[in-house]
């Protein structure tokens, strides 16, 4: 279902008339005509308040940007995608992933067969087995109890459950371990285990195919690792399970099938996190607090799916970030939140928002002839401030950001001075976007009795877009309905782009050719190269450094 070239469009033509004349106003003379901008230019539904008056937009650019996403036809995308069509056209998919939060009493049909029984069956499974474990009644080959639990997987499998652990750390069990190995890196696995008894260890393996060549080089490792320190192949079906479709895979392995948690080709990989990919988060956290994340997200599913476009979150983001885009030339968007535990999502954010929309071809396979996916990136408050914070108040590029900030913190600690440290850390959040879009004229520099030859240097042009996102306290819930609005703001970004958000046939071709690379590397003797010269000779160098014969000071 794809629209008409989107540079054709008369909608796409009239922001770009408009843009000519708003693109020179500064947000001082939009806050100037208009009082009422900063309350004005808000939406308060599921839990978050966003704030959008920092946008460089006006009533207009906010109509005409709803005109645009009409005649590219997203309210009929929206309901495509909650209908279970095949949306992901170039794998011939369903995209699903809301049918994973969605509650019992929902029906929703992939190929005319109820998928909400199967999703609650596997999520009943997962939590009688995250109890299991969590109250000690699961013990290992030895007879204790699991206290350490490693997640083995990569990209989507491993990118969310981090993520989910690390935001949702104050709520986990504090007497269970929990870490991640993704990287085929060595050093990620060895790092992981060292400290851990082998004996209360057990490793949770994502791949749905159980084929995953990094993830899987890592379960024999830690196969091998639990094997060597627990003396019985037999062992490997008490400290091991699988996130997987492979049964035979899995039982070849040595992991019982009983202990096998499936999922669905219409789940992709960096939307799984609330499928049984997040068994990890589950027993982190209990069936309880999951059940809630869950329901985060489908409170946020279904404000997207049934709130008009001037009042519906993911939709003014995913706008917003069209017009940052494509008319301002913002090449980038920095996320960052105010909130320690969230220290990994925009980490989390770079592969949903970059792998979905990092695409150069329409659905109908034609090259793009504007840009699409921007660059995701950032830190939490206030580490970035004293990091990056400089190219984003005075460097040449415009750098949209998204605030992310909480009424409330889970951990309260008096401050210096008084009042709390939170206080201090939500007064940089709302300070930033302040300085962002006002920032300091010339005239207000030289005012503070600023030497002339440093006026240039203390002065900020302002005018620099973000969004602020509040809500009361990092819940589980709440991290749901965070998860969700990017979720569906990529789905707009996309549905706009016209390009498939849902495939990602750009991670292929490295990974294709490592096979043949590999094979080259460890060959006995010297294999004979038909790749370019520098792909040759990195080949031969590496060989070389290996086997130790260049030494480590030339």
């Amino acid at each position: 279902m794809s629209h008409a070239p989107l540079t054709t469009l008369p909608q796409w033509q009239a922001l770009k008339q408009h843009f000519a004349t708003i693109g020179t106003k500064h947000l001082r003379e939009l806050f100037a005509a208009d009082a009422q901008r900063g309350k004005q230019l808000t939406v308060e539904d599921v839990g978050l308040y966003l704030d959008y008056s920092k946008q460089r937009v006006d009533a207009d650019t906010l109509r005409l940007l709803r005109e645009l996403a009409e005649a590219c036809e997203l309210p009929q995308r929206i309901e495509a995608m909650f209908r279970g069509d095949k949306i992901n056209s170039t794998e011939g998919r369903a995209v699903l992933h809301v049918a994973l939060r969605a509650p019992t009493t929902e029906k929703i049909l992939v190929d005319g067969h109820d998928v909400e029984p199967d999703v609650h069956e596997v999520l009943d499974r997962m939590a009688a087995f995250s109890e299991r474990v969590r109250s000690g009644a699961w013990v290992g080959h030895t007879g204790k109890r699991i206290r350490n639990v490693i997640s083995i997987g990569i990209g989507g499998s491993d990118l969310g459950p981090v993520m989910a652990y690390e935001a949702l750390r104050d709520y986990s069990r504090r007497d269970m371990t929990f870490r991640f190995v993704s990287n085929v890196d060595g050093t990620d696995f060895a790092e992981a285990v060292r400290d851990l008894d082998a004996a209360e260890t057990m490793f949770i393996i994502c791949s749905k195919t159980f084929t995953t060549l990094e993830t899987l080089t890592n379960a024999h490792a830690a196969r091998a690792w639990s094997v060597a320190a627990l003396g019985d192949e037999s062992a490997v079906a008490k400290h091991f399970v699988a996130v997987s479709t492979n049964a035979e895979g899995v039982a070849k392995f040595g992991i019982d099938t009983a202990n096998m948690f499936g999922f669905w080709d219409w789940v992709g990989g960096r939307y799984s996190m609330d499928s049984s990919i997040g068994l990890s988060t589950m027993l982190a956290i209990g069936a309880d607090g999951f059940r809630e994340m869950l329901a985060g997200f489908h409170a946020m599913d279904e404000h997207f799916r049934h709130t008009s476009l001037e009042r519906n979150l993911p939709a003014l983001m995913g706008l917003l970030a069209i017009w940052n885009n494509n008319f301002l030339d913002a090449a980038t968007v920095a996320v960052l939140p105010y909130e320690q535990y969230l220290k990994r999502f925009p980490a989390y954010l770079q592969q949903l928002t970059m792998e979905s929309n990092g695409k150069h071809v329409t659905l109908d396979g034609k090259m793009v002839d504007y840009n699409t996916g921007p660059i995701y990136w950032g830190e939490p408050g206030t580490n970035g401030q004293h990091s990056f914070y400089q190219l984003i108040h005075q460097g040449t590029r415009i750098v949209p950001c998204d605030f992310i900030g909480f009424g409330q913190t889970l951990n309260p600690l008096p401050a210096q001075g008084g009042g709390d440290q939170h206080d201090l850390l939500m007064a940089n959040l709302i300070a930033q976007g302040e300085a962002l879009a006002f920032g300091k004229t010339a005239e207000e520099v030289r005012a503070e009795g600023t030497p002339e030859a440093l006026v240039p240097h203390r002065t900020f042009e302002g005018n620099r877009p973000s969004n602020t996102i509040l809500a009361a306290k990092l819940t589980p819930h709440v991290l749901g309905t965070l998860i969700a609005l990017y979720e569906h703001s990529v789905f707009v970004q996309g549905t706009i782009w016209d390009i498939d958000s849902f495939d990602q046939w750009g991670v292929e071709l490295g990974k294709q050719l490592a096979k043949t690379t590999i094979v080259e590397l460890t060959a006995k003797d010297e294999p004979k190269l038909s790749h370019d010269s520098s792909t040759n000779a990195l080949i031969h160098r590496y060989r070389q450094l290996r086997d130790g014969k260049i030494p480590e000071s030339s």
